[in-house]
């Protein structure tokens, strides 16, 4: 998957009377092309999850353009509908319906925005959750469910689909440490699955053993860029120097 990112800049209303924004991307520049996993990594507040946002066409920049392989990434509806239709997101938070059944939530997406039939999408749900241990489950609210067990219905909900890619927003931080594990041992397993991945995370360990390749983002902007390898062992920014000094102390 080829990855490219010209000028990007992307604000947000600060809330204040005054009307302020604030800005969140600054002249963003990337370009990567990578097998498997590209991760974002970076301090809070470094433009991470907006960067996804916008990759995932749920948020349009101010300023710029984004290309997947060598598509750019359209700004208008309903081509953003469609282009949102190729991919599957996991939000750290779930974003499950507590009225539907975990099955419910996993065949939704195919009925009701891919016009999938009820039958070929049940089948294909179903094989999706035997597939990450969730079979049993399937009747249960999720509300019933532990954080990990949710998490795996999230990411049912986005294999279904059978996506382009996938863009993983902070999956494990809403986790306890035990379902953490559990979560990223998943997402380890879907790296071999041949499907690119986008991973925001605070897990060093988990990014530097999964990742191919690493953008790390600070104040808006990337300030540096390449194998993940490389990026551990060697980082050349001394911000990420400091990011790293401080985050793999714990």
């Amino acid at each position: 998957m080829k990855l490219e990112c010209h000028g990007i800049t992307k604000s947000f209303a600060t809330g204040c009377s005054d009307g302020e924004c604030r800005a969140v991307l600054k002249d963003l520049t990337l370009e990567m092309e990578f097998p498997h996993v590209l991760a974002l990594l970076g301090p809070s507040g470094g433009g991470k999850s907006t960067l996804l946002r916008l990759i995932a066409g749920l948020d349009c920049p101010d300023n710029g353009m984004i290309l997947i392989n060598g598509e750019q990434v359209p700004d208008r509806e309903p081509d953003l509908r469609n282009y949102r239709k190729g991919l599957g997101v996991v939000f750290q938070s779930f974003n499950l319906f507590p009225h539907m059944s975990a099955l419910q939530n996993v065949m939704l997406p195919l009925v009701e925005v891919h016009g999938v039939d009820r039958g070929s999408a049940l089948e294909r749900s179903m094989e999706v959750m035997d597939r990450l241990g969730m079979a049993d489950h399937s009747a249960k609210p999720p509300a019933q469910l532990s954080g990990g067990q949710r998490q795996r219905v999230a990411i049912a909900r986005a294999l279904a689909t059978k996506p382009r890619f996938l863009l993983f927003d902070e999956p494990t931080s809403a986790l306890d440490p035990e379902m953490t594990a559990e979560v990223l041992s998943l997402i380890a397993q879907l790296r071999e699955s041949n499907t690119p991945m986008l991973l925001v995370t605070h897990e060093m360990g988990f990014a530097r053993k999964i990742a191919d390749c690493v953008a790390f983002l600070a104040e808006g902007r990337v300030l540096e860029l390449g194998p993940a390898g490389a990026f551990f062992s060697h980082p050349r920014s001394e911000e990420a120097r400091r990011f790293l000094g401080k985050v793999m102390a714990y």
